[in-house]
């Protein structure tokens, strides 16, 4: 057993008025959370602490971003999408920007902008890779194409998917990602990691041993955790 945590990297290339500090620390912040976890390591050791990351990706920001999280010895760093054009998607207060989209082309620029967070080699994971279902908004189309595709352009980057279980507590009311997009990761060797993506300390290991189920039907008989960047692999 063991525990990662991955706060939400601050939102140094979004405008000050599209930041949501529900979702990421402040700038100020990044430095003493890295000491907090390096602390927790030292105060619980040989019990694995791992040290991660979650950051957005920000097509065109890439190497400002590779800089940042080149300054830190992270275990490993998340790679997730929660923004489209500046739009904050999975926010709230912001679900109103759906009504603005035909489902499928917003799907579409989803997926691709996935695809294209997995291959920018800056990630080990990606987070929630189907978040964009998270208030239960699905296109009339078969989107399993686009599925396919992202996860074919994340194998071939070598990138792990997380499972993960925010998805049971939202509208969408299902895991993140669904059993289609599980079962293309299985059947194109993609690995998988367990999230709760817990903001609240009642909530970490939420619903792990559901996943678990899960990832069986899917076809999996492992997971992976990191420990500087190295996968290690575990039966479930």
């Amino acid at each position: 057993m063991e525990m990662g945590f991955a706060d939400h990297i601050p939102m140094y290339f979004f405008p000050p008025e599209e930041r949501d500090c529900s979702i990421a620390m402040g700038e100020e912040e990044l430095p003493s959370y890295a000491e907090r976890v390096r602390e927790l390591q030292k105060r619980y050791h040989p019990f694995p602490v791992r040290f991660g990351i979650e950051a957005d990706y920000t097509p065109g920001m890439e190497q400002e971003l590779s800089n940042i999280l080149g300054q830190y010895d992270f275990d490993y760093v998340l790679g997730s999408v929660h923004y489209l054009d500046g739009w904050g998607f999975d926010n709230s207060s912001h679900k109103g920007g759906y009504d603005k989209w035909a489902l499928y082309e917003l799907y579409e620029f989803y997926f691709s902008l996935l695809g294209r967070a997995a291959a920018s080699g800056m990630f080990d994971t990606m987070a929630h890779p189907d978040l964009i279902k998270k208030f239960g908004f699905k296109p009339d189309g078969d989107i399993i194409p686009l599925y396919e595709e992202a996860v074919r352009t994340i194998a071939g980057a070598g990138v792990c998917v997380e499972i993960n279980t925010a998805g049971f507590r939202v509208p969408a009311a299902e895991v993140y990602p669904n059993m289609e997009f599980l079962k293309l990761c299985c059947r194109y060797r993609v690995p998988v990691t367990l999230g709760s993506d817990a903001h609240k300390p009642d909530l970490v290991g939420y619903r792990f041993s559901d996943a678990l189920s899960l990832l069986r039907e899917a076809g999996y008989t492992e997971i992976v955790t990191f420990n500087r960047k190295n996968k290690n692999y575990i039966r479930i």
